[in-house]
């Protein structure tokens, strides 16, 4: 494996932004205010050839254990536990100040080690700050600007002595080719789980990993960015290990209730990991139902093509357990018009009721998304269709369907081929997709059905 780098400092050192300029990408939500990350957030980073993975940390702050700043603390603390290094971020335009202090007191009496950081050190404002950072004993800062990228390559000089040689390892076990296995399943379940705000996500996701790895609490929109996390599950029928890639999303309320810059990129950033998903888990709280805005987020999800089930969280505390559940059932397929038949299922974070039909359920669903249809049984099935409901024939005139492809899959498209396809009612195409659902095994994903015409040689000579 890669060596571990955790970034460590006070809010608003610019901890993400270096993060950031590690990773080459704007993964970690950066804003002026303080106290923007609160999880630890993984990517893997890249100085001059030295590889390594790279940990963003929630700002350092002296709160009780128990305050929200206090549990950030505690993560914090928790991404420390075999670490091979650790970046400690001053702010050099600031200077020093006692929390720094503290931060270096505590950094001592840990195996870590220390590469001191002095950020925000572009021209002479920071000059100071970086002569004040040898104070902490921890050696030579490296001075570098995370937001300009100036001195960063510098990092190279700090880093390789602690971790070049668990880097160099881990690049040779990576160039070492494996056999190929034609028969390979596909690749780790991309799980997102999405929901509105205090619906119990990153509770879930606790449950699942059994570790207190994401920051949970009564407070509502805890979680900002959004957090993958590689985990294997146990199948309990097979014993076998399955590899999912969990992502824990920031809570999505109704785009009115919006206002707030940090929260507009938070919901910004779950759209994103849902882009990124294959299944998603729309999380519902059994103490509240299911909203409209619940629909609006399935409906979203549904419409990028994504893979979608449904879990009910707190199903501990359900009142009138049987009711609610059908209720939902109802909900979704009146609210739905995409899919019928969603996946929905019921289960408590709290106790982990129903958890590992759940993951269960998201492998099935994937197999589904990614399915393709033989072509002598997609055949049979466009010849019975139509057999069963013949096109129309507006004006007299017949609509012909010849034949139909799958074009692709995750999601599961189709191209049927044919003459004077503009004229099909949007009802025919509605029931083709219905019968590709009912007859081919689709029948909770999104299916897309594209018409297209032979293109008419004439057609410009006529327009003229």
């Amino acid at each position: 494996m890669k060596p571990t780098v955790v970034i460590i400092g006070r809010p608003n050192v610019g901890k993400s932004t270096l993060f950031n300029r590690l990773v080459g990408k704007r993964l970690a939500l950066v804003d002026d205010q303080p106290g923007v990350t609160r999880d630890r957030r993984l990517g893997d980073a890249e100085i001059a050839g030295l590889s390594f993975t790279v940990v963003d940390t929630a700002g350092w702050e002296d709160e009780d254990d128990l305050s929200l700043p206090g549990r950030m603390r505690k993560q914090t603390e928790a991404s420390l536990e075999g670490a091979d290094a650790a970046l400690f971020v001053v702010d050099a335009r600031a200077g020093l100040t006692p929390l720094d202090t503290e931060i270096a007191r505590y950094l001592r009496e840990h195996d870590v080690p220390i590469v001191l950081v002095a950020n925000k050190a572009e021209g002479s404002a920071g000059e100071a700050g970086v002569l004040e950072a040898y104070s902490l004993g921890l050696g030579e800062p490296v001075a570098l600007s995370a937001e300009h990228g100036e001195g960063v390559a510098d990092l190279f000089g700090g880093l390789w002595p602690v971790i070049g040689a668990k880097a160099e390892a881990a690049e040779e076990d990576a160039d070492t080719p494996d056999e190929e296995d034609e028969d390979a399943p596909l690749g780790p379940l991309k799980l997102a789980i999405v929901g509105r705000p205090n619906a119990g996500k990153s509770t879930l996701i606790n449950r699942l990993l059994g570790e207190d790895r994401l920051l949970t609490g009564p407070e509502a929109g805890i979680t900002r960015d959004s957090i993958a996390i590689d985990w294997h599950w146990t199948d309990p029928k097979t014993r076998d290990l399955r590899q999912v890639r969990l992502i824990d999303t920031a809570g999505m309320r109704k785009k009115r209730n919006v206002t707030e810059k940090l929260e507009k990129l938070s919901v910004a950033d779950a759209r994103r990991a849902v882009d990124f998903a294959e299944v998603v888990i729309l999380l519902l709280d059994a103490t509240q139902g299911l909203e409209h805005q619940d629909l609006k987020i399935a409906s979203a999800v549904l419409e990028e093509g994504r893979a979608l089930m449904v879990a009910i969280n707190k199903w501990d505390v359900a009142e009138d357990a049987s009711r609610l559940f059908n209720g939902v059932r109802r909900a979704l397929d009146d609210g739905l018009a995409q899919v019928r038949g969603l996946p929905v299922l019921a289960v408590s974070a709290k106790t982990g009721k129903g958890l590992d039909p759940m993951i269960g359920a998201a492998f099935e669903l994937r197999d589904s998304w990614s399915k393709r249809v033989p072509t002598a049984a997609l055949n049979r099935w466009f010849d019975d269709a139509l057999a069963a409901n013949p096109p129309p024939a507006p004006g007299g005139k017949r609509i012909k369907l010849r034949y139909i492809t799958q074009a692709g899959t995750r999601p599961p498209r189709f191209v049927v081929f044919g003459t004077r396809l503009d004229a099909l009612p949007k009802s025919y195409e509605r029931y083709l997709v219905n019968s590709i659902r009912d007859n081919l095994g689709f029948e909770a994903v999104p299916v897309r059905v594209n018409l297209r015409s032979p293109k008419n040689p004439f057609g410009a000579d006529k327009a003229r």
